[in-house]
């Protein structure tokens, strides 16, 4: 396509020492077929130059207000934007952004920017945990920005915790999520606290076998990411997984089912709306082995019995009770009578939404793509066509986003 028909996305780059991750970020913007100006402050120049950026992006880098002023640099680029997006977004940024102060190229087209604005913290812990921090990134939240939340992990020198820019492809996903929903409300979630559950639980055997199910956790995901660009605080509890964490979501990883009820119950405390989209065990072992089951010749091994694990979903929708507003969404995977079925099982939890899939060996589980029917306790149904399964979490949410409003 002509570069006047490509998504026009301005990346901001601000001075930490995790400037040079946006670099992975502007490839996978422009791969993707985006037109990207970069607009770095001086500070960021200091770890990643000029040439580097022009050449990635194939537009010329500006960085001051007077250059090219016959162009108005410090109106048009902002005006002309689809989206911006500030990766790393320093402590300093996020405060000057925050006050409304334009004294760079970068202040000035955030000041001028009318689309979707997304900022991407990277910082010490102290530093994020800061008050002047914390009101400042409220600030930018309630005027419409979405600010991802950062990652747990390595940070400069020796020190660990919360301050980490997020992985470049999860900030990349945040940013393609809120081009992709163009006209639609990009921000209908925003103040709300949304639990979403994840994976599939695993309950041990003994230490080296377990009972499973072929979750792999992309639905969840979809549904977290979903709701991060929507403006949500977002909580996902996974069980088992091995995707990267989504930019912006807590995490909580969990092994068992009764690890993920203890933690989602907790989750749901001052949450808005819970999904269950982890396929839960509705068993384990009676009894775990301390040691590995050995196979004795001659002899059959001895039954395995079970024992039934919490009902964490009737349980969500009988707590909910309590908390007036509050939207309990599950899952049901279904291989006969998928309808049916499905409208028993909303009526045995008492949840407000069920998403009911058929599923089995190849259908579903792993697949980038899932086709289901939304079941309201209204009597509503809602089919959602095979498509990715970032579909179905819009639709989800908007039933949700829904909900919350009438209540």
């Amino acid at each position: 396509m002509d570069r006047s028909d490509k998504p026009r996305v301005v990346l901001g780059v601000s001075g930490g020492i995790a400037a040079y991750k946006a670099c992975e970020l502007l490839r996978r913007l422009t791969e993707s077929g985006h037109d990207v100006r970069v607009v770095p402050t001086g500070s960021a120049l200091r770890f990643v130059g000029e040439p580097t950026w022009a050449a990635l992006s194939g537009n010329p880098v500006t960085t001051g207000v007077w250059e090219d002023v016959h162009e108005v640099p410090h109106v048009r680029i902002g005006q002309e934007a689809d989206l911006v997006v500030v990766a790393p977004a320093t402590a300093d940024t996020l405060a000057r952004a925050a006050h409304g102060l334009a004294d760079d190229l970068l202040t000035n087209t955030l000041l001028t920017a009318r689309c979707p604005v997304v900022f991407a913290p990277a910082m010490h812990t102290e530093m994020w945990e800061h008050p002047a921090t914390a009101e400042n990134v409220a600030t930018l939240r309630r005027r419409g920005a979405v600010v991802i939340e950062p990652a747990v992990g390595r940070l400069t020198g020796k020190d660990t915790g919360k301050g980490r820019l997020p992985d470049p492809g999860e900030i990349f996903e945040v940013c393609r999520r809120l081009l992709a929903r163009g006209a639609a409300p990009g921000r209908d979630l925003a103040g709300r606290h949304v639990v979403v559950s994840a994976g599939g639980t695993r309950e041990p055997l003994d230490p080296v076998r377990f009972l499973g199910n072929r979750s792999s956790g992309r639905q969840g995901y979809a549904l977290a990411r979903t709701a991060v660009a929507r403006g949500a605080r977002v909580t996902l509890v996974a069980a088992n997984t091995s995707l990267p964490d989504p930019a912006g979501a807590d995490v909580v990883p969990v092994g068992t089912a009764v690890q993920l009820r203890e933690a989602v119950l907790k989750a749901a405390e001052d949450a808005d709306a819970v999904v269950m989209a982890a396929a839960v065990a509705d068993f384990r072992p009676a009894r775990y082995a301390q040691g590995k089951i050995k196979k004795r010749d001659g002899r059959e091994p001895e039954p395995v019995a079970l024992v039934r694990n919490p009902d964490v979903l009737a349980e969500l929708a009988e707590l909910s009770a309590a908390r007036p507003g509050q939207v309990v969404v599950g899952f049901a995977a279904e291989t006969d009578d998928v309808l049916a079925n499905g409208r028993a099982k909303l009526a045995r939890k008492g949840c407000d939404l069920l998403v009911v899939n058929e599923v089995g060996e190849d259908r579903t589980f792993g697949a980038e793509e899932n086709e289901a029917v939304v079941l309201g306790a209204d009597g509503s149904e809602t089919p959602v066509p095979h498509g990715p399964k970032e579909a179905l979490a819009d639709t989800v949410w908007d039933k949700v986003v829904h909900m919350l409003n009438a209540g």
